[in-house]
């Protein structure tokens, strides 16, 4: 039988504000276990929660940003359960009128077309704490870190509109370049500033019943998330063409081990009691405000991709890439206008650069190479200064802090040679020292000879110690060799 998959996404995005979204203490990520939880947090008796209003507004900004509704009157409620980092034994969130209401976001396919995913609603909340079971903490005592208690979040539930894992992805990265574009978010998912939870089923292709669904919780990669629904969409499938039936349950996903189990059965909105929050006035939300929010949106990733095609003339692919991320797009604004090589800018950036810092695990912001020297470097390759081989070790010895293009340049004696009689010189006695190869490459086919070059290209560029201008010796080379047949 053939299977259709279904997801939807469920995503937590923690805001950035400096305080919690009811009390004053600090969100700083790293700080010693429960030294950022106060009172308020822990919902101590004769404490009252005060709304933060910078999360209201980033709320908005992110509704404004995905042409959403936006609820001017939107409630607290109060959401029961009891786990150990939940310490008022109810989570402060929104159900029945949330701040953020229908939306869409657009996303590339491989195949080079949109899809448009429907945004159910986007509601603001408190996060739990954290449980420990690591580090100092014994064999069967679990620790609690309630420093997180209390940190501003929206969740951002969509419709299932996804029937690949490709699509889920596409659909995380792409609210995830909407985010931190706007600002409201670091988007640092090792910290759990995004975590996805991931709503997936399977039914026969052609049918238009919704299959059951399974939950996987808090996953924060993109890549442990893909991992995560192949392998429920195969459990799936196999279980049920194996006689069984899909269980609705959340499930947990370990991305080192590969393996997925059960959490706990799926809970259902009447399990947690909602009721309103004593405690919180509704939210009212002028026009004003949502006209002020609106003009300070800064440049969205869609239209940020779109300038960069028509301002520095990037295909689709490239601008998509660039455009998705603040950070890599300002680095590259700032190497293309200072090298007036937008394309080779590109290049550099989403190659090279990037390369390396997923290799040592760093992000642009933090890059050991700056765009001041990436473009230095550029533009010595621009004025033939160096080769594109001679860059790359360059580009290392600028990464290890050695300086600039032009010192390194200077220091290992890396400049191109590019003087037309010196390099004259050095093609002549390479072809005098191998009468084997020449002859071979008279005697040989036109269609052969391109590659026959290869040998006498080597030999040159080993007698001028790499240094060589390669477009200038090919030419040469081309000339002189044809002079013989």
């Amino acid at each position: 039988m053939s299977w259709e998959t279904v997801i939807g996404l469920e995503v937590h995005v923690q805001l950035a504000t400096k305080t919690k979204i009811f009390s004053g203490s600090s969100t700083r990520f790293g700080a010693s276990p429960n030294t950022q939880a106060c009172a308020i947090d822990l919902a101590m008796p004769g404490t009252l929660p005060v709304l933060n209003k910078q999360a209201v507004n980033y709320a908005i900004m992110f509704g404004l940003a995905i042409d959403a509704e936006i609820e001017q009157k939107s409630v607290f409620e109060r959401k029961n359960y009891f786990y150990p980092d939940l310490p008022k034994g109810y989570q402060t969130t929104q159900l029945e009128k949330p701040i953020v209401g229908p939306g869409r976001v657009v996303i590339p396919l491989a195949d080079g077309t949109t899809k448009a995913i429907r945004i159910h609603h986007a509601h603001l909340e408190e996060d739990a704490g954290k449980s420990i079971h690591d580090g100092d903490i014994p064999i069967g005592v679990s620790g609690v870190d309630l420093n997180r208690a209390g940190t501003p979040l929206i969740e951002i539930v969509s419709e299932p509109d996804m029937r690949s894992s490709d699509e889920a992805v596409a659909f995380a990265k792409k609210l995830h370049s909407i985010v931190t574009s706007i600002g409201i978010c670091d988007g640092e998912m090792s910290q759990g500033s995004m975590r996805f939870d991931v709503n997936v089923s399977v039914r026969p292709s052609g049918s238009s019943a919704l299959g059951i669904r399974t939950e996987t919780k808090n996953l924060n990669s993109f890549k442990f998330m893909e991992e995560a629904i192949q392998l429920e969409v195969d459990r799936q499938i196999d279980l049920i063409e194996d006689g069984g039936k899909v269980t609705q349950e959340t499930r947990l996903y370990n991305g080192d081990t590969k393996i997925s189990k059960p959490m706990r059965s799926k809970e259902e909105a009447n399990d947690y009691r909602y009721f309103p929050c004593p405690d919180l006035l509704p939210v009212i939300v002028s026009d004003q405000t949502l006209d002020e929010l609106r003009s300070s949106l800064p440049e969205l990733p869609d239209a940020r991709k779109s300038r960069f095609t028509q301002q520095y003339l990037l295909s689709d692919y490239d601008a998509e890439i660039l455009a998705s991320d603040t950070s890599n797009a300002e680095f590259f604004e700032s190497v293309a206008e200072k090298t007036k090589n937008p394309k080779l800018a590109a290049n550099w950036v989403m190659g090279d650069l990037t390369a390396r810092l997923n290799m040592e695990n760093k992000n642009i912001s933090n890059s050991p190479v700056s765009s001041s020297q990436l473009a230095g470097l550029i533009l010595r390759i621009s004025d033939n200064t160096i080769s594109s081989k001679m860059a790359k070790q360059v580009f290392d010895a600028i990464w290890l802090g050695e300086g600039n293009a032009d010192e390194i340049i200077e220091a290992r004696g890396l400049k191109q040679l590019s003087d037309s009689g010196s390099l004259e010189k050095i093609v002549t006695e390479v072809i005098e020292a191998n009468p084997a190869m020449v002859t071979d490459y008279v005697n040989s086919d036109e269609s052969k000879r391109k590659k026959k070059m290869g040998g006498f290209m080597g030999q040159i560029m080993k007698a001028s110690r790499g240094q060589a201008n390669p477009q200038q010796v090919n030419q040469i080379l081309l000339e002189k060799l044809n002079e013989l047949i």
